[in-house]
């Protein structure tokens, strides 16, 4: 018998919710089956409800049963006060609303940890040449329009995903160069400066005005010009990704090597030998300067400690739908209790 589910990924900048459907006798992780998708600026709608109505609309006779959504913000007793967005998002509201036996929220972050449970090997790119792939404890870091981190805790036969807001913790500077970073930032922002102000967002533009304001280098007219009229953070990471503009191409470094600074960190919370999974908009966009080396570097200057984690395997995940495949995997399962 097939069934359908609804699955969303709801994020500051867009949100993607897709249909799927899947025999509800082909065992306990039956293989689901897109049937539509569509994706919407979050911030065109005054809230979920009329952004979920709207892609409702489109498929009257194909209604799904149930729901999982993938937040990025906290949960609080299956509601969430949306981190980028001035949504609050209720799941029994919306079960009502749309007349849905179950809605179930979760953290973004959460939703990408299920997600990455179900791609393929060739979905990822390894960054760490050291990498020795082992059982236990995985983890996920993924800078996006947020900064997002959670654990799948190891039972020794599944994973079980605890979502945290560890994106939001304090900056960490490592070199001379940081804390100078950290010094400028606080000025900026008036005080608490947390991962986030660097590796999502503005980062970008953030690490180029610092770069600026200390004299690294001269701005170059025709980028600033560029920036001026576009989107000033893809300007930023598009030159710097090409190396021939010194502030943009230090950008790139910098903000590498504090992402592999803050993936360290994690990794030292929780030990993650089965890996950590790199998710999230930018990863894959930047990945030649993931992969350049500094990243690893950042992931490693962890003093004595570094002899801890250098085996643990950096997985960099090329597929961006992580988050909805997360949420649809977990809509059909809870459908089919």
């Amino acid at each position: 018998m097939m069934k359908a589910v609804l699955a969303g990924d709801v994020g500051g900048t867009k949100t993607v919710l897709c249909l799927y459907q899947f025999d509800q006798q082909a065992g306990p992780k039956p293989p689901l089956r897109e049937v539509h998708k569509a994706t919407y600026p979050s911030s065109a709608y005054a809230d979920f409800t009329e952004l979920m109505a709207t892609f409702l609309n489109d498929i009257p006779s194909l209604g799904p049963s149930a729901a999982c959504l993938g937040i990025a913000g906290p949960i609080h007793e299956q509601r969430c006060n949306a981190t980028n967005l001035p949504w609050v998002i209720d799941a029994a509201a919306l079960a009502d609303r749309f007349g849905l036996a179950d809605v179930h929220l979760l953290n973004d972050l959460e939703a990408a940890a299920h997600g990455m449970l179900h791609l393929s090997v060739d979905e990822f790119v390894e960054l760490n040449p050291r990498a020795l792939p082992q059982s236990g404890h995985a983890a996920v870091i993924a800078a996006g329009t947020g900064l997002g981190e959670a654990i799948l805790a190891w039972d020794g036969e599944r994973h079980i995903v605890l979502p945290t807001e560890g994106g939001h913790c304090d900056f960490a500077p490592n070199t001379e160069q940081e804390d100078a970073l950290l010094i400028h930032l606080r000025k900026r922002f008036g005080g608490h400066v947390s991962n986030e102000r660097i590796l999502a967002g503005d980062g970008f533009g953030n690490l180029y005005d610092f770069l600026r304001a200390s004299d690294y280098a001269e701005a170059d007219p025709d980028i600033e010009a560029e920036m001026s009229h576009g989107n000033r953070n893809a300007v930023i990471s598009r030159h710097g990704l090409l190396g021939k503009d010194p502030l943009c191409t230090e950008v790139m470094r910098l903000f590498a090597r504090i992402y592999g600074s803050e993936a360290g960190n994690l990794a030292l919370k929780c030990l993650p030998r089965g890996g950590i999974y790199i998710g999230g908009g930018i990863g894959p966009k930047i990945r030649a300067a993931l992969a350049a080396g500094e990243f690893v570097r950042g992931f490693l200057d962890k003093g004595r400690m570094a002899r801890a984690i250098e085996h643990i395997p950096l997985r960099l995940s090329l597929n961006a739908e992580a988050p909805l495949l997360g949420a649809a995997h977990m809509a059909a399962q809870r459908a089919q209790q």
